[in-house]
């Protein structure tokens, strides 16, 4: 397992709390791009050079594309049945969370990622807004999923709730998502025991925290990919978000100043002021 940090002279290789630089110059979407992307990295490690951790990494993305799956936990299912219950899509969610077929949507592009440090933003025209932890696919052009990172998918639940037509105004805009804090290039899927946790402060203090495991997931990861790469072409790779299990109460909703902080081990923290 081998975790990827960028800064502005490169990317930096971290395995057992020992860093180094690549000798030869790595990008992301050389990774991405990769038929066997962790031979890739774990050559590039055996010939780097000794190095120290960026102290504020940049967001682990090159030119790749963001996408997400949605109702893929049931906590989410409820939340999204209850949001959009007076616009007639109480059952709209029920059936997309038993259906064959997953939700999957267009997140956004580079630009509008959000790196650790970096603020997210809230919509103005929103006025119910949450952060949706959740662990993220990295997958070459292949389809073949070779690493994890740490993912925000802000959401304004009342724009969607209001028609379910509204998602993407509701989830893509500028730096409406963020990821970090590195990049784990992984031969070895994660254990179902690996734990998301959120929490969210405010003017110092906690005003909410909550964690799931990703044994509460209704999908197989492989599942996902495959659906977002039917009659779908990925040159450069792709990040897939794979939906939330935590969904903070109806009366919550962030404000500018907030601090979220995303935790997801081996990967590390996110962390992320609110615009």
């Amino acid at each position: 397992m081998t975790r990827i940090f960028a800064d502005t002279a490169g990317l930096v290789l971290e395995q057992s709390g020992e860093a180094r630089r690549p000798a030869t110059a790595l990008s992301f979407d050389a990774i991405f791009a990769a038929a066997d992307p962790v031979a890739l990295v774990r050559a590039a490690w055996t010939a780097g050079q000794p190095a120290t951790l960026p102290a504020k990494p940049g967001a682990p993305i090159g030119t790749q594309e963001v996408w997400a799956s949605g109702v893929t936990y049931l906590r989410s299912r409820t939340a999204r049945m209850e949001e959009s219950k007076d616009a007639g899509g109480g059952t709209f969610y029920d059936k997309v969370y038993h259906a064959a077929r997953p939700e999957l949507f267009f997140k956004g592009t580079p630009h509008r990622v959000a790196g650790p440090g970096s603020p997210v933003r809230i919509r103005r025209d929103s006025k119910w807004n949450v952060p949706e932890p959740e662990l993220v696919l990295a997958i070459n052009p292949q389809g073949r999923i070779f690493g994890y990172t740490v993912g925000n998918d802000m959401s304004s639940r009342d724009i969607e709730g209001e028609n379910p037509l509204y998602l993407p105004q509701a989830k893509v805009y500028d730096k409406s998502t963020a990821l970090g804090p590195c990049l784990v290039v992984t031969d070895q899927p994660l254990p179902a025991t690996t734990t998301i946790a959120i929490a969210i402060r405010r003017t110092g203090a906690e005003v909410f925290a909550g964690e799931t495991q990703l044994s509460q997931i209704k999908r197989p990861f492989t599942e996902l990919a495959e659906y977002l790469f039917r009659d779908n072409s990925f040159p450069q790779g792709t990040y897939l978000f794979t939906g939330t299990g935590i969904v903070p109460p109806d009366a919550f909703t962030l404000q500018s100043g907030d601090e979220i902080r995303i935790t997801i081990e081996p990967i590390g923290t996110l962390i992320n002021s609110v615009a």
